[in-house]
């Protein structure tokens, strides 16, 4: 989904004492930390109940976890932040820090739906300060090394991306905004630009001859191209044009929901395959299920229905949220982001998928892929190890 904000203004967010040591130390360490409840279960979050298994939370500390949409800020503080000069929208505080370093993600990726120029070179320079400000806390992430470095260290990494491409207003426009440090772009939003058609528009046309050269330019310097919110024909177009392998870093499957304009057809989860790619499954409800209920066991059947039609080489994840979800977004908020989107989105109820809107969703997540019976090692690559195999192929360092 996304959001369209303005970045301005300084990190104001002191650290605190950090679980995901205690996560990453193994379960040993969990095990004498917290109280084992019972039949090998751990309580390994102290304002939770909740308990997971000892293989869960060896899979989780092992596994290198990437989040291929994730806001790294509250989106309730972003939406209701009033004046840019008082109050700066991307701030992260020490309670979202701290849910942040515990959620046992190495890796963020903190995309949102931006205009042109202006709104994405405010947007590239705040994420930059996060690691140029607290380089203690943050690590941006360029390059397969640095997966591995963030991996063995303390800090949150971060992909800079944008779920747009209206601010390459030419293709050197690509080359400025990779030196920035932006390293994936979605094509279109929801809607139509000079690249191609969003989902929601009333007739795609597919990609344009500028759209084309922006392809080809993103190929040349090694900046990913992400066809989550495109159209139909601008989505194949977009894979018959790359010549890397091209994402999906967050939708779902149509045939699983109801026809979603949103979600992916096989045809288009089948080309991405042959591209090389990788596709993110959301936790957003009305791209999970048409129907009530939308639990997280009806989200692991996307994951089960692109590994059966393609394989697991070519899944991952995309929660496209951030940590809370978003139906603990003050009411203000959640309505105006509701109504920020074209009808066809088909909003119910709740936004969020039951059991996948909580800071620890990808210790549920593991537990489900676990009684899924999906291998350990396949789990690692649904994890982060398939998108980290796939930006290796695009990126060029």
């Amino acid at each position: 989904m996304g959001a369209n904000l303005k970045a301005t203004g300084e990190l104001k967010t002191q650290p605190k004492p950090s679980r995901r040591r205690l996560l990453k130390t193994g379960l040993a360490v969990a095990a004498a930390s917290a109280p084992m409840i019972n039949f090998g279960r751990f309580q390994v979050f102290a304002a939770s109940d909740a308990t997971y298994s000892a293989k869960t939370i060896d899979l989780v500390n092992r596994s290198l976890v990437i989040d291929m949409l994730s806001l790294l800020g509250n989106l309730g503080d972003m939406m209701t932040a009033r004046n840019p000069k008082l109050q700066d929208a991307l701030a992260i505080s020490d309670e979202q820090l701290e849910k942040l370093r515990s959620a046992g993600i190495n890796i963020y990726h903190p995309a949102i739906g931006l205009g042109g120029r202006d709104s994405a070179l405010s947007f590239v320079g705040r994420l930059n300060g996060y690691a140029a400000k607290r380089p203690d806390l943050f690590q941006r992430i360029d390059t397969v090394a640095d997966m591995e470095t963030v991996k063995t260290s303390d800090k949150i990494g971060y992909i800079i991306g944008i779920q747009n491409a209206q601010h390459f207003e030419r293709p050197d426009d690509v080359n400025e905004f990779y030196h920035l440090g932006q390293r994936i772009s979605q094509l279109t939003y929801n809607s139509q630009n000079r690249i191609g058609a969003g989902a929601t528009e009333r007739v795609d046309g597919g990609i344009s001859n500028f759209g084309a050269a922006i392809i080809q330019r993103m190929n040349e310097v090694g900046m990913a191209v992400d066809v989550s919110h495109c159209g139909d024909k601008t989505t194949l177009d977009a894979f018959e044009l790359s010549e890397a392998p091209v994402l999906i870093t967050h939708s779902n499957v149509r045939a699983l929901a109801g026809g979603h304009i949103r979600c992916k057809s096989d045809e288009a989860i089948k080309k991405m395959a042959e591209s090389g790619g990788v596709m993110g499954i959301t936790g957003v409800r009305n791209f999970v299920r048409d129907k009530e209920p939308t639990t997280i066991e009806h989200m692991l059947d996307h994951f089960d229905y692109v590994a059966k039609l393609i394989g697991v080489e070519h899944v991952g994840v995309g929660s496209d949220m951030d940590a809370d979800g978003y139906d603990d977004l003050p009411k203000e908020a959640y309505d105006r982001l509701k109504s920020s989107y074209d009808a066809s989105y088909k909003f119910r109820g709740k936004i969020d998928t039951d059991d996948f809107d909580h800071p620890k969703k990808i210790f549920d997540l593991t537990e489900g892929l676990i009684r899924r019976q999906y291998s350990d090692a396949d789990i690692e690559l649904i994890l982060g190890g398939n998108f980290k195999r796939v930006l290796g192929k695009i990126w060029k360092s």
